[in-house]
């Protein structure tokens, strides 16, 4: 059925943005490691050195880290996002009605989900 990825109780990182740079995600990695919690990002993309970083904390240091695009596109995707941050009590990164920067994240801006369930083409939260 293909490769299956499940966390329990995960930290959920949302971002209206493309993210790219390695800065931008290193301290909800930092926050996601403290906590010991798998942290899922859900993007609008990622890319380059950010997502190069994922994958080498993944293997150095057993981080449970996945990173999966947004669904939609344009308002649609801002909604989707919006709905998935009031209900996991986070915030979405990127809005332009939230002016808290990825770099400055804190453990309250990172949304809880109890299980998390990612295939190649859907991710239950």
């Amino acid at each position: 059925k293909g490769a299956k990825v499940e966390f329990q109780d995960a930290l959920l990182l949302l971002s209206e943005k493309k993210i790219s740079s390695v800065q931008s995600i290193i301290p909800a990695l930092e926050l996601a490691n403290q906590q010991r919690k798998p942290l899922v990002i859900i993007a609008e993309d990622i890319d380059g050195e950010a997502l190069s970083t994922l994958v080498v904390n993944r293997l150095k240091i057993g981080l449970q880290v996945a990173a999966v695009k947004a669904p939609g596109f344009g308002d649609n995707r801002k909604s989707t996002l919006t709905d998935m941050a009031i209900a996991s009590g986070g915030i979405v990164f990127g809005d332009d009605a939230n002016l808290v920067k990825l770099e400055d994240v804190n453990i309250n801006d990172l949304g809880k989900v109890g299980e998390v369930v990612i295939t190649k083409d859907d991710t239950l939260l």
